[in-house]
């Protein structure tokens, strides 16, 4: 076993005055608001966002049903959870009997009364029709609901394509840190 170390940025969103609008879903999907009957929804449509991507590697749980349910569990448990910046990403075609949960996005509270956005997940089959901008939309919607005035996240310096959403939409690089990782040596 040994360390590794995962290069990570902090962007940051001032709230007040951004005009942010987001474009209207394709056919079949649809926005859950925060229930806590779709905790195992959350938590599935996170392990299928994240199994087999760079941040399962840095954050372990996301790469595991199980760690990602712990993790749902946690979030929504904590006196800081921000229910309206929680969403959930619904697929539902014509003819299908029960809903696709495909994406996933959580909110909470930090001290200084920041936003922080937690584990935006969108399933691989699901991506590249901006049903990620739609749900960082709808989370910093809550967040504005909920008298919050900037918002904060983390992006694995990897993962470019993230990092280009959050930029165009606004969103700037305020610091630089790095998460420590065990990982085992072949």
């Amino acid at each position: 076993m040994g360390l590794t170390y995962f290069q990570r940025f902090r962007l940051e969103l001032s709230l007040t005055g951004t005009l942010f609008s987001c474009a209207p879903l394709p056919p079949h999907y649809s926005y859950l608001p925060w229930d806590p009957a779709l905790l195992d929804a959350h938590a599935e449509a996170k392990y299928r966002s994240f199994c087999g991507e760079i941040d399962a590697n840095v954050f372990p749980c996301l790469g595991e049903r199980e760690g990602c349910r712990r993790l749902m569990d946690e979030i929504t448990r904590r006196d800081t959870f921000v229910p309206g910046a929680t969403w959930l990403l619904a697929y539902q075609p014509p003819g299908q009997s029960a809903a696709e949960y495909c994406g996933t996005i959580q909110g909470l509270c930090d001290r200084q009364g920041y936003g922080a956005i937690q584990n935006l997940g969108v399933t691989p089959l699901h991506r590249s029709q901006r049903l990620g901008t739609g749900l960082l939309g709808q989370a910093l919607a809550g967040f504005r609901a909920a008298g919050l005035h900037r918002v904060y996240l983390e992006v694995t310096a990897q993962n470019t394509g993230a990092i280009r959403l959050y930029t165009a939409l606004g969103f700037r690089r305020v610091r630089t840190v790095y998460k420590a990782v065990e990982v085992a040596y072949a």
